[in-house]
């Protein structure tokens, strides 16, 4: 039994379920004592290391599901493209920008894949049965900006935004190229045991919505098309949307993350009542004291009291600089909370 999938399937539950985007990271003292013997990569690329940090915040945080460690970024190097992971972020040795002609230049190879697909079954061996391990991916624009720009530090995304803007041919042929990989990459890692798959829009509101809704928004659909095929429940983060939000119901997914800038009560009325709904405290807000985080918490009592399909979130990931205490608080607090149902 577990509270995230019965939610998920509209079953009444006592409470919401709990688990924080950018669970497994810099927050735990854990992981960050990991880091002192190995790098990003190494804790990415090694498999057993990979299923070790996964299930690090369900041992030491308590949430109610695990996410794969792992990045949106290997959807490009699985398309050929050089990543080197340092502490100041991810950079590209020759992004899209700096190529003539980018068709040419990418050779998507789903091999690129097996060591995740291998961390997938041995969390699994591992893992409570309670607890539902979430594959994921990056979204198309999202994934398609860092390949032009080629660095996270301007998260702008100048080159990018002209790039689409300038060429929306092309920008819809690179989009299908990354759509036809990201279905095999979501398929093959439920086959190897996810029970849910979260696609990351981390940059929807890069561009206009019309824009995205016509260049982007259905190879969306196309890879939420492949993860519901197999029966797996399929979460969709559209971050900083805004009134494309209305959008977002259940044609789309069967879960739609909400960011902090929403009122998840006003998102409801606008999506409807069929898809599940994720999210959405402000990651700031862990940054402050437990007292803080309770105040901000009470306010979603009455929300939560009527409201069964929602799994409680944060409206963006976990940040670095959060104090590991205030983010067990708040889990604490939403696990023991008293939700009037």
């Amino acid at each position: 039994m577990s509270i995230f999938l019965d939610t998920v399937k509209g079953k009444k539950c006592e409470r919401p379920p709990v688990w924080f985007m950018r669970q497994a990271g810099r927050v735990l003292p854990s992981y960050l004592k990991l880091r002192e013997t190995y790098t990003f990569s190494e804790l990415m690329l090694e498999p057993e290391l990979a299923a070790k940090v996964t299930l690090l915040p369900v041992d030491d945080l308590g949430v109610d599901a695990a996410i794969l460690f792992s990045d949106i970024l290997v959807v490009p190097q699985a398309m050929g493209l050089k990543v080197e992971f340092s502490d100041k972020g991810p950079r590209f040795e020759k992004p899209l920008k700096e190529v003539s002609n980018p068709l040419e230049h990418l050779h998507p190879d789903a091999s690129f894949f097996e060591y995740i697909y291998k961390a997938i079954k041995i969390i699994n061996e591992s893992k409570p049965k309670e607890v539902p391990l979430i594959g994921f991916c990056g979204a198309p624009l999202t994934v398609l900006s860092y390949m032009i720009q080629g660095l996270s530090s301007n998260h702008e995304f100048p080159d990018a935004t002209k790039f689409i803007f300038e060429q929306p041919e092309l920008t819809a042929k690179l989009v299908d190229m990354i759509v036809e990989i990201s279905q095999v990459y979501a398929q093959k890692q439920i086959e190897s045991g996810v029970e849910a798959f979260q696609l990351f829009e981390t940059h929807a509101g890069l561009i206009p919505y019309p824009i995205y809704k016509k260049l982007f928004l259905p190879a969306v659909e196309k890879i939420g098309k492949t993860v519901r095929a197999t029966g797996t429940p399929f979460f969709f983060f559209p971050k900083g949307i805004g009134n494309g939000i209305v959008d977002m119901n259940h044609n789309i997914a069967d879960v739609v993350s909400i960011d902090w800038q929403a009122d998840i009560a006003q998102v409801r009325k606008q999506v409807g009542t069929e898809v599940g709904l994720q999210g959405n405290l402000d990651p700031r807000l862990l940054l402050t004291s437990p007292s803080v985080i309770k105040r901000e918490l009470e306010t979603y009592i009455d929300f939560g009291s009527k409201e069964t399909k929602w799994i409680f979130n944060l409206g963006h990931g976990v940040l670095p600089n959060t104090p590991f205490e205030n983010a067990k608080y708040a889990i604490d607090w939403i696990k023991t909370a008293n939700w009037k149902r």
